[in-house]
């Protein structure tokens, strides 16, 4: 885990944190790990689930404090009333700068936990746009209206652009600088080279909904330490 949770927006009714790659939104069935869920309660006492992130997906969690905004909040959700965008750093250039995934998402039926496009899936739809192409990778900006599970990472993988340290849908490689540096040479007090990143390239990074009493909220997260470090080396090494 890179940093604390940070607190983005805090109300009676609900909390916003930026969550830190690493970190469980919610405790996993054998409950060891520490999750931010968890954490909060130890604040809070009572805090509702509303949504969840990866664990390795940095960025926007929304957690509510009564039943009555989890109720209102998970609806909305359900619903599409949230517009959720993402940012993630993808292998390779897609060959049209922005369009649409609609492709239905299924468990995978032999791997618990792995999802799979399938036509019998239910239906996951996904906007992307390209940003900025980087040589070997490219940055892209999701819009999903579905909050199907590793949506994304599985609708990259079946572009075959999967986001780049998936374990899961792509190779899962940690990213170094000598990968794209010509002639990189270690420093003189390193013994080997550390990954620029080694967890998955992908980020919450806005949500936009309309709360009970009318009023309209946009949380942000900035993009972590990690990715922008990788994009500034792809910067300077763009050839």
């Amino acid at each position: 885990m890179q940093h604390k949770p940070e607190i983005i927006f805090e109300n009676e009714q609900f909390i916003a944190i930026n969550k830190p790659a690493g970190l469980l939104s919610i405790p996993d069935r054998e409950g060891k790990d520490p999750s931010l869920k968890s954490l909060l309660k130890e604040k809070y006492g009572a805090i509702f689930t509303v949504h969840r992130l990866d664990r390795d997906t940095s960025g926007v969690i929304i957690f509510a404090k009564d039943e009555a905004t989890h109720q209102y909040l998970s609806k909305i959700f359900e619903e599409r009333a949230v517009e959720k965008i993402y940012v993630g750093i993808v292998q390779g250039s897609l060959a049209q700068p922005k369009g649409s995934i609609d492709h239905p998402i299924m468990e995978h039926p032999t791997k618990p936990g792995t999802m799979v496009v399938n036509k019998k899936g239910k239906a996951s739809l996904t906007d992307y746009e390209v940003i900025e192409e980087l040589g070997l990778y490219s940055l892209v900006q999701f819009h999903i209206h579905t909050g199907r599970t590793h949506q994304i990472r599985v609708h990259m993988q079946a572009m075959g652009h999967p986001i780049v340290c998936d374990e899961t849908y792509g190779d899962g490689r940690p990213v170094f600088i000598s990968s794209f540096k010509r002639n990189y040479k270690l420093s003189r007090n390193e013994e080997q080279e550390h990954p620029i990143l080694h967890r998955l390239a992908l980020h919450a990074q806005l949500l936009h909904f309309q709360d009970q009493q009318g009023e309209h909220h946009t949380l942000e997260a900035p993009l972590p330490k990690d990715m922008k470090a990788l994009l500034q080396q792809l910067r300077k090494w763009k050839s």
